[in-house]
């Protein structure tokens, strides 16, 4: 559990005096959220280390605490609701959801379907695979094969990338990082494209499996919190929240704890 300091606690109570200025001219998402004092936050829970689910069921990880304490801040309940990488979008547009924190990247064609507060992260992708030339490529050309089959998540970033910088490779999109992990392992794909964190700790999960990833990520990309465009009231709030955290390092901790300890990943199934 992340431990609050002195500074946060008495930013959560600017915060929560913040949100009881809006409670008066409150749009439809930010009203809801009052009046059922629950958050509503979308994850695939199977991007570790900032979604993941843990021997128990529960869902951890950096995007769990970012949404607990915008959670905290707003005095509401936290309810996480696991889906699909690729059905997010979908829940948020039909209002199953408030917002999703999910590791997704900015992209304009998400931005068409959503309104992004952030960026609260970078990420990179990379290539997790048992071929040591693979593993080599200093760019993507080494991969653009059509012997070479290659696994992504459904609807990711990871999936576009693909279909864009190697057209001549076969793409078997999947489910979960996951699935695609378990098609490497059993030789059914020649790799997988995936964010950097992704790939180093299926490295570090599977040691004598051979699998290896690269130095350095192939891309940069702005990670954000997807909100319904139409609530300006709480498209501010949000912003105004991430804008606090990242001024009085609550940010930068979450990054330490998740990507650069690794006592969390005792924790996964």
């Amino acid at each position: 559990m992340l431990i609050m300091t002195k500074l946060l606690q008495r930013l959560l109570l600017g915060v929560a005096l913040t949100l009881a200025c809006f409670q008066g001219h409150a749009g439809e998402t930010l009203q809801r959220i009052i009046d059922f004092k629950t958050l509503k936050v979308g994850m695939s829970a199977d991007q570790p280390p900032m979604t993941a689910l843990n021997k128990q069921g529960g869902v951890m990880g950096y995007d769990v605490d970012l949404a607990r304490a915008l959670a905290n801040a707003m005095r509401v309940q936290l309810d996480i609701k696991v889906i699909p990488f690729g059905e997010l979008l979908d829940a948020l547009d039909k209002g199953e959801v408030d917002m999703v924190i999910s590791n997704m990247s900015i992209t304009p064609e998400r931005t068409e379907k959503a309104y992004f507060v952030g960026p609260y992260m970078m990420a990179g992708k990379s290539i997790l695979t048992r071929n040591s030339v693979l593993a080599e490529a200093q760019d993507s050309g080494a991969l653009n094969r059509p012997d070479l089959k290659v696994t992504a998540l459904k609807g990711s970033t990871s999936a576009m990338f693909v279909t864009e910088n190697l057209p001549e490779a076969q793409l078997l999109e999947v489910d979960s990082t996951d699935d695609g992990v378990a098609s490497l392992l059993a030789g059914k794909v020649d790799a997988m494209v995936a964010d950097m964190a992704t790939c180093k700790l299926a490295v570090l999960r599977n040691r004598d499996a051979g699998l290896v990833t690269l130095k350095e990520p192939l891309t940069i990309e702005p990670v954000g919190i997807a909100i319904n465009g139409d609530d300006p009231q709480f498209k501010n709030l949000v912003d105004n929240y991430l804008g606090a955290y990242a001024k009085t390092g609550i940010l930068t901790k979450l990054r330490e704890k998740w990507f650069e300890q690794g006592d969390w990943v005792s924790a996964l199934p």
